[in-house]
């Protein structure tokens, strides 16, 4: 006679996820208020100057200096923004700072991202030395080269043109020329080479190779590079400053610091013209954040 004996296992206690869990609920709300906490305290002075700006750019100059300070405008001094980019030719420094904008914009992604290829794709000897030697340029401060190069302009005569602003793009080296192609090396490195190798094999050559691999995989560290290069070049004083002379050529930098010498007891315009100076940046940003964040982000993958 067989006896079966049936074990029953003892309940077990429930476990609360720690998902579900209220002590883990709250704790995650405290730190995520701290963390927006934190972050606000550090958008506050970044963003104050810009809001006082755009506030004193809407008032007339008993407003702007009444103490204690108001904060909204009454009334709104829209005639501010009429005035001042009436008062000297806006419009033609935004159409001059737009031209070499664009041949300056694809003159360094052109040449970057062809010598960033050469950098992490192709292999030659002394590659890496090279590159060593291009990355010491970073330490060299502008003012070293600020003389010998307009002295090399001024042999060519090209002062007063725009040729000392858009050529050094198409040769790499326009404003942080050498950071581009880091930047872009870094990127390329992350491409798995086996795409490259798989090109070959069918018969591609390098340069067909960049055109249609390495370039369409590279959008994010590309836009990166153009969003870098624009803002540079928008924000750009020294060399314009250098070079230019005639003001029917001027940039819009060199615009407002003329304007700035020129109107410097009417405040609301020269507000006016900042704010109004300063505003394609700010709305490229919003646009174009996603794309900035995301090819920074895959740039520093692999080093």
């Amino acid at each position: 006679m067989t006896v079966t004996t049936t074990a029953t296992a003892a309940p077990r206690e429930k476990q609360t996820e720690p998902k579900t869990d209220p002590n883990y609920q709250r704790r995650r709300r405290a730190r995520r208020v701290l963390v927006y906490a934190v972050l606000i305290a550090g958008v506050v002075p970044t963003v104050l100057p810009f809001i006082w700006l755009v506030r004193s750019a809407l008032m007339d100059n008993n407003q702007m200096f009444i103490a204690p300070p108001e904060w909204i405008p009454h009334p709104f001094e829209w005639a501010n923004f009429s005035g001042a980019l009436t008062a000297q030719p806006f419009a033609r420094y935004f159409l001059n700072t737009m031209i070499i904008e664009v041949f300056t914009v694809t003159g360094t992604l052109l040449t970057c991202s062809i010598a960033a290829f050469s950098f992490s794709r192709l292999r030659w000897r002394g590659r890496n030395v090279v590159f060593g030697i291009l990355l010491s340029g970073l330490m060299l401060p502008q003012a070293v080269l600020l003389v010998p190069t307009f002295l090399m302009w001024d042999a060519a005569q090209a002062i007063n043109t725009y040729y000392p602003l858009i050529v050094p793009a198409w040769f790499g080296g326009a404003g942080g020329g050498i950071f581009n192609v880091f930047l872009l090396r870094q990127f390329f490195l992350t491409i798995p080479y086996e795409l490259d190798e798989a090109a070959y094999i069918d018969g591609a050559s390098p340069w067909r190779v960049f055109w249609q691999v390495i370039v369409p995989l590279s959008k994010p560290a590309l836009m990166v590079v153009g969003i870098f290069t624009f803002i540079r070049t928008w924000n750009e004083f020294l060399d314009p400053l250098i070079y230019l002379n005639d003001s029917s050529k001027f940039t819009l930098a060199l615009g407002l610091a003329s304007f700035q010498g020129t109107y410097n007891a009417q405040w609301g315009y020269l507000m006016a013209a900042a704010t109004a100076t300063i505003l394609p940046i700010i709305l490229l940003f919003f646009f174009a954040q996603r794309y900035l964040i995301e090819g920074v982000t895959l740039t520093g993958v692999k080093g």
